[in-house]
């Protein structure tokens, strides 16, 4: 048995527009930086094209069809009995190049239909401004976010469909995990994090210091858009919930050493200025000692401050799906920037799943209480948690009991940190309530749905749609409030 949440708790789950919708290129839609990622698999990432290139397999052309498919997606979702669904709004369907004069109207109506169907079906809409697509167009002619020009461009996509959508939605997001920038590396991973969170790429010679240098100041325009935004939302509608997206996982030791622990702390730090930003609408003061050492942002005005200041979120978003340990590399101090003097290594108390991330539900309850400890009292709202395998369908069945133990373990711990631990935790959005396609691989065959989509990694297959055994499953955990897992 789980414990009880409140009646309002807003169970359901999670995607975003690019992995699923398809139809890249359909009644006016511009090029995205997602729709130049060509097809990865397992231990191989995607590569980032200059363009759509013929002859690539780029998956997010296709999706799942959503674009047309919704209607029938977000039927079975209702019959999961979801309160709320949270989905993005492709950039580039509003404004194709992101520099446009006028908005793109078929783009704007498409999410009129979609957002009136959810409210006709009782889900409540929770909605990315920025989910990993930002015209290509910025890119290229502009350096993606690496242009304080950006910020403006950004601003007016905000306006319009806050404008357009006012009295539709109700919750807001505006850039998803925009901490993951912070894990620079010469992996081509941390290509893929730079390139989707910010659009830059750095030449294949750029130093850890450049890619430092250029990481946060282009994080740091994109937190005053952000809080732009925020601002903005709230003149429009004071009843907007707007909030920021982080992607959290504890960061435990590698062992008691004096080094391990530093880099623990250090290697967190790097990441948690984004909240900082984000809830306090400042710098933390380890950031700001780091940035009078370094000179690397190098850009930011007094006026930037009092827009941070002014533009604190209302809640924070989160995503969890596992838990790191971090290594001193050496026995020497490590200082903010020191990006390289720790590693990342595998946890021997926890297992893997088969794409070699640590399966720790304890670490959500864990995360959950260090979130309260550094922001008391502020909501928060889980918007991605779920369980990538691959799926078998036998006889018209997919019985994946895994998922579901998974699931139910990672619940449990939230209904503790709700119910024990006094944690205002107000949702718990799954990711990938239907079968998408990876943002990290390109694949299809890394399933997370309760909903089978028979379609393979190159798109092709039926579309069929078919009720997994955790379909099931979370119905009656959402019937019940949580006290039947």
């Amino acid at each position: 048995m789980g414990l009880k949440l409140a009646d309002n708790f807003l169970w359901g789950g999670a995607i975003a527009a690019h992995q699923a919708e398809g139809a890249w290129n359909k009644d006016g839609k511009g090029v995205s930086i997602a729709d130049i990622l060509t097809a990865g698999a397992n231990n191989k990432p995607r590569e980032i094209t200059d363009g759509v290139i013929a002859g690539n397999n780029y998956p997010n052309h296709h999706g799942i069809y959503f674009y047309d498919t919704y209607k029938e997606d977000l039927a079975l979702m209702a019959e999961m009995g979801f309160k709320a669904f949270r989905t993005s709004i492709a950039w580039t369907r509003i404004f194709p190049n992101g520099d446009d004069a006028e908005p793109n109207e078929a783009g704007l109506k498409f999410y009129d239909d979609m957002f009136d169907e959810m409210n006709r079906l009782g889900i409540e809409p929770v909605i990315t401004l920025n989910h990993f697509e930002m015209p290509y167009h910025l890119v290229k002619e502009y350096g993606g976010w690496s242009n304080r020009k950006v910020i403006d461009f950004f601003v007016k996509y905000a306006t319009t469909v806050f404008t357009r959508y006012n009295g539709k939605v109700k919750y807001w997001m505006t850039h998803n995990e925009i901490s993951n920038q912070a894990n620079l590396d010469d992996d081509m991973m941390s290509e893929f994090m730079i390139w989707t969170n910010s659009g830059l790429q750095f030449k294949k010679d750029a130093t850890a210091t450049e890619k430092l240098a250029g990481m946060v100041q282009a994080a740091h325009y994109e937190l005053v858009a952000s809080a732009k935004a925020v601002q903005i939302g709230h003149a429009i509608n004071p009843e907007f919930v707007i909030g920021g997206m982080l992607n959290v996982a504890p960061l435990y030791p590698a062992s008691p050493k004096p080094a391990d622990m530093l880099a623990t702390q250090k290697a967190r730090q790097l990441h948690d200025w984004f909240s900082d930003v984000h809830i306090r609408g400042t710098y933390p003061a380890e950031f700001e000692a780091f940035a009078a050492r370094t000179g690397y942002r190098s850009d930011i005005t007094q006026a930037d401050r009092e827009v941070l200041k002014a533009g604190k979120v209302d809640y924070l978003a989160i995503s969890y799906y596992n838990s790191t340990v971090i290594k001193a590399k050496s026995d020497a101090d490590t200082d903010f920037e020191d990006v390289q003097g720790y590693e990342v290594v595998q946890n021997p108390e926890v297992p893997v799943s088969d794409w070699g991330w640590a399966i720790d539900p304890q670490g959500l309850r864990y995360t959950l209480n260090e979130l309260n400890d550094q922001y008391p009292g502020l909501p928060i709202m889980i918007v991605e948690n779920g369980f990538g395998a691959y799926d078998d369908v036998i006889d018209g069945k997919v019985h994946d009991q895994y998922r579901i133990d998974y699931l139910k373990a990672h619940i449990a711990e939230v209904e503790k940190a709700v119910v024990k631990d006094g944690i205002p935790v107000i949702g718990y959005l799954s990711w990938g309530p239907i079968d998408i396609v990876s943002a990290g691989t390109g694949e299809m065959s890394k399933r997370y749905g309760y909903i089978y989509v028979d379609l393979d990694d190159m798109g092709e297959g039926s579309g069929k749609r078919l009720r997994k055994d955790s379909f099931d499953w979370y119905k009656q955990v959402i019937a019940s409030h949580g006290t039947d897992l």
